[in-house]
């Protein structure tokens, strides 16, 4: 369901691996997702996280039939079913680096949504995202806590109510997307992409998503003192220390900031 290549130079790939379905998600696949990035998250070689699509798409939603099938259940079934991917979201958003989606060909509904739970997402200039599922009486819940921090919440409105499918370049103007990169050169590009963001002192990444994240619905006064511990917790690491080095050698002892 899910494959993973690395960690190589600090970046691991996971791979969705139901081609044949369009990399449709059902329980199988968010379960095997669930479990790489939890191993993921213990094993410090890891510094970056590239989430992918086998075949022509990245991710073409929800397993619509094992959706009816579960629904047929009752409501205690589907919250079980639903609560799984919440897990999933969550976990993401907590995994202490960074995850970046490598977006090709169609990110609709789930997929879309699991694209958004990424911490950033690169596009091929092909690539297609959308919520349609309004379109079938349904509603993307899952993302929507994800989705009104991505973008503004006029947009993510018009997104989930109705139901359109935006190009990269749309994508990227809302600020869905990160970075808009060619496809002949798409593979080249996420690779220096991400090769770059692994280069960089990973506590100084860890830390940065952990104080970036925890200030949502927080006060200004208790944001201002969650980065002063930051501050303080950063100063201390080997990282910071052996970088202020170098760069007051550099500097010739200069005081200025990097």
């Amino acid at each position: 369901m899910v494959l993973a290549e690395g960690p190589t130079e600090g970046v691991l790939h996971l791979t969705l691996n139901r081609p044949e379905k369009r990399n449709a998600l059902n329980g199988a696949l968010v379960q095997a997702l669930s479990q790489e990035l939890d191993e993921a998250a213990g094993n410090d070689q890891v510094r970056v996280v590239v989430l992918r699509g086998n075949g022509p798409d990245f991710c073409s939603g929800a397993d619509l039939a094992e959706l009816e099938a579960v629904a047929g259940m009752g409501p205690e079934r589907s919250l079980t079913d639903a609560d799984r991917m919440g897990r999933l979201f969550t976990a993401m958003r907590r995994f202490p680096r960074p995850i970046v989606a490598a977006v090709h060909g169609r990110a609709l509904a789930g997929g879309c949504g699991l694209a958004t739970a990424c911490d950033l997402i690169l596009a091929r200039d092909d690539a297609r995202f959308g919520f349609p599922e309004v379109h079938l009486g349904f509603v993307p819940a899952m993302v929507m806590t994800l989705l009104r921090r991505k973008v503004v919440e006029g947009q993510a409105f018009e997104l989930v109510t109705m139901g359109h499918r935006i190009d990269a370049a749309e994508a990227y103007r809302i600020g869905l997307v990160n970075r808009v990169l060619p496809s002949e050169f798409f593979g080249v590009e996420v690779a220096a992409f991400v090769r770059e963001l692994a280069a960089r002192p990973a506590s100084a990444v860890e830390l940065t998503k952990r104080l970036l994240y925890g200030l949502d619905g927080v006060s200004v006064e208790e944001g201002i003192a969650r980065g002063a511990e930051v501050n303080s917790l950063a100063r201390s690491t080997e990282a910071c220390q052996a970088g202020v080095r170098a760069f007051l050698q550099r500097a010739g002892g200069g005081a200025s900031g990097a």
